[in-house]
């Protein structure tokens, strides 16, 4: 059996689509967030009492999907700029 040896520009372009996929799945995550919160605000008042611990989890965690996106578009634009 032979194995394949992949060039740099093989490995790049791997690595470029790999980090795009990444900011897709970082903004899918954001959306959801964001959309759960704004269920979450247009609830009753009591049923957003129930659910305030589930609220504050989800803007951490929205800020946390927003900062690592931004990580993976600089990453992705350093990829980009080698296979260009």
């Amino acid at each position: 059996m032979t194995d394949k040896v992949q060039t740099r520009e093989e490995i790049l372009n791997s690595a470029l689509e790999a980090r795009v996929q990444e900011v897709m799945h970082y903004q899918i995550n954001i959306d959801n967030y964001a959309l759960a919160l704004q269920q979450i605000a247009g609830l009753p008042a009591d049923e957003q009492v129930d659910l305030s611990a589930f609220a504050e989890q989800l803007r951490g965690l929205l800020a946390s999907e927003k900062i690592e996106q931004k990580k993976a578009k600089i990453m992705m634009a350093v990829l980009q700029a080698q296979v260009s």
